[in-house]
């Protein structure tokens, strides 16, 4: 079984010997400070630049969490735990601050940290494996938070990243 597919049915680990859930439980001090988990829950396409052992989304993995409504929950559960880890939640009306959010966003939004890429990075998988929608929640968020918040350090150049993310690539040629 492909490895990506595995960690996320629960039956296989990351590079590391880590399930999926795991990874969920860990608390936000060890998500902070680990750097070779999120492109496990987070795949791409393209191979990541830190982490040599990451896995990559391919037509398999595609195609899978196409048709698996299983694979996508879970990919929902990972979302769920960064927005948590952000100080925000999905909600009926998308995705919103969490009661946390004085005290998380000051790991990340106050300031361009290494969490900028990997909201990059999340909103790209999202829309890659099928749940699009969420992205696109998480991206008026962002653009929302960085509005209305007056302590909002996150540069024009990060947002701009998060938007592009999201582009949707020309068709493909045959």
């Amino acid at each position: 079984m492909n490895p990506l597919l595995a960690f996320y049915r629960g039956t296989g680990a990351d590079h590391r010997g880590r399930r999926v859930d795991e990874i969920l439980a860990r608390d936000d001090d060890w998500l902070e400070h680990t750097h070779d988990f999120i492109q496990w829950l987070f795949p791409l396409r393209e191979p990541s630049g830190v982490n040599p052992f990451a896995p990559l989304v391919d037509d398999e993995v595609r195609d899978a969490f196409d048709a698996d409504p299983e694979l996508r929950a879970r990919l929902l559960a990972s979302l769920d735990r960064m927005l948590a880890f952000y100080g925000l939640a999905r909600s009926a009306d998308g995705i919103v601050k969490s009661p946390d959010w004085p005290e998380r966003k000051l790991d990340w939004f106050l300031a361009d940290t290494h969490n900028d890429l990997r909201i990059t990075r999340i909103l790209k998988s999202l829309a890659i494996l099928g749940l699009r929608e969420y992205a696109e929640r998480l991206l008026g968020c962002l653009e929302t938070l960085r509005v209305a918040e007056p302590d909002c350090g996150i540069g024009a150049t990060a947002f701009g990243y998060w938007r592009d993310a999201l582009r949707r690539p020309p068709p493909e040629r045959k």
